[in-house]
């Protein structure tokens, strides 16, 4: 079964955690357990973009930023997936170079360490350079970059469902069954 970690960042895009949140609920069967982790300015982000930031409405547990006894710190978890959703450049500078100051960079440090599946979806464009080689270093390392670029192959019609093209991204790279599109398959 999956261990999963979600960690929001202050980038923009909160609108993709909130969905791959409530996806991951829908497929609750699959999963032993989600935790949440919001970076200092993840909830203010959210409330400006989404307008509200009600705790109470998350459906799984949440880890404070500082908190480095959670579980999913030590390279002793069973924690087996960490998604990084949106991930702010900051964060992915601080990761790519091993920066652990926060149980944000310290799980994703973990991940990479005990070679288990790292995910980070930037909300980002233009990159420049050191975007670019951040990523890279990443990917050297064993993590995934999953860029929240959507795909129109499935003519999506409301921003709901451009959303969720890069969900069911992130959750086909967390292997999360579930019936979606694919392209050019009945």
């Amino acid at each position: 079964m999956k261990k999963i970690v979600i960690a929001v960042t202050g980038a923009s895009g909160a609108i993709y955690a909130k969905t791959l949140i409530n996806s991951l609920y829908k497929f609750i069967n699959q999963i032993d357990n989600v935790a949440i982790v919001f970076s200092k300015n993840a909830k203010d982000v959210w409330s400006y973009e989404l307008d509200e930031f009600d705790e109470s409405k998350i459906p799984f547990k949440i880890y404070d930023y500082q908190d480095f006894f959670s579980p999913f710190a030590s390279g002793s978890s069973t924690y087996n997936h960490m998604v990084v959703c949106p991930c702010s450049m900051g964060t992915l500078a601080k990761i790519s170079h091993g920066i652990a100051d926060n149980l944000i960079t310290r799980a994703a440090d973990v991940m990479l360490k005990e070679n288990k599946n790292l995910i980070i979806v930037p909300r980002e464009m233009p990159y420049n350079l050191i975007h670019i080689e951040n990523m890279k270093k990443i990917m050297l390392a064993g993590a995934k970059i999953c860029p929240a670029s959507p795909s129109f192959y499935s003519k999506p019609e409301t921003i709901d469902e451009i959303i969720q093209t890069v969900v069911d991204k992130i959750l086909n790279l967390l292997e999360i069954n579930r019936k979606t599109y694919h392209w050019n398959e009945d």
